[in-house]
């Protein structure tokens, strides 16, 4: 009779509450330990609920104003105590299969946005090599490799100057053949392991993808021009 008092409370309680759920199994546990679940056998299973409604009511998909008529019956019957356990088991390792596979996913999205990000970012810096050109002014550079390469979804531009720049500030633009000017920026330039480097906030998105003239001055001075080609 206690036992069977202990395990209707502690099942009122597993069915109403499932956060009291982990308190309820340890007394459940504890009645099982002092041997509900063979001191009440029932060979022929006489009166007993059958698997469909023992796993209602370890799911808690029967209210517990059906289940409630099964307590007694749980309390006094070894093979379905024995059965709600294993379904009662098999449920909290589902659970936490479940719960293991959506962490999964999100670790696998999480890891998936931070390399998109990381390579966003990284193409919307661009690094353009100047230190083999000429710096004399209002002269067209070339260079062997072909015009410089200026991505449209670079937003912070990196140039390493000509050798025998100087420090200082610079204005940026890129030009047309015809000097017109489609975008226009300005910094300064420093002193970056012995070679000069000027940092630029620029936006080549409206800028249409084809061949111009990248134009770098001081202040004052005329445009050194070196071919680059927008894509």
């Amino acid at each position: 009779m206690i036992e069977n008092l202990v395990l209707r409370k502690a099942s009122e309680r597993y069915l109403t509450d499932p956060q009291q759920s982990g308190k309820d199994e340890k007394r459940i546990l504890e009645v099982l330990s002092k041997g509900l679940s063979t001191e009440f056998p029932n060979p022929g299973r006489a009166g007993c609920p059958g698997s469909a409604t023992l796993e209602g009511i370890a799911s808690h998909r029967i209210p517990l104003s059906e289940a409630e008529k099964w307590f007694d019956h749980l309390g006094s019957c070894s093979p379905c105590f024995q059965e709600f356990t294993a379904i009662r088991n098999k449920l909290r390792a589902r659970r936490r299969l479940r719960w293991g596979g959506g962490l999964a996913i999100l670790v696998v999205g999480l890891a998936l946005w931070l390399n998109f990000r990381s390579h966003h970012v990284v193409n919307e810096t661009a690094m353009l090599d100047l230190r083999g050109l000429s710096v004399e002014r209002g002269e067209q550079n070339t260079s062997n490799g072909g015009p410089l390469q200026l991505g449209r979804s670079t937003k912070h531009l990196v140039l390493q100057l000509p050798i025998g720049s100087k420090e200082g500030s610079y204005d940026l633009a890129l030009l047309e053949v015809t000097g017109s000017e489609l975008l226009h920026a300005s910094g300064i330039a420093q002193v970056e392991n012995h070679t000069v480097v000027l940092r630029v906030e620029v936006d080549v998105a409206g800028v249409p993808p084809g061949s111009y003239f990248l134009g770098l001055r001081q202040p004052g001075l005329e445009w050194t021009r070196f071919p680059i080609r927008v894509f």
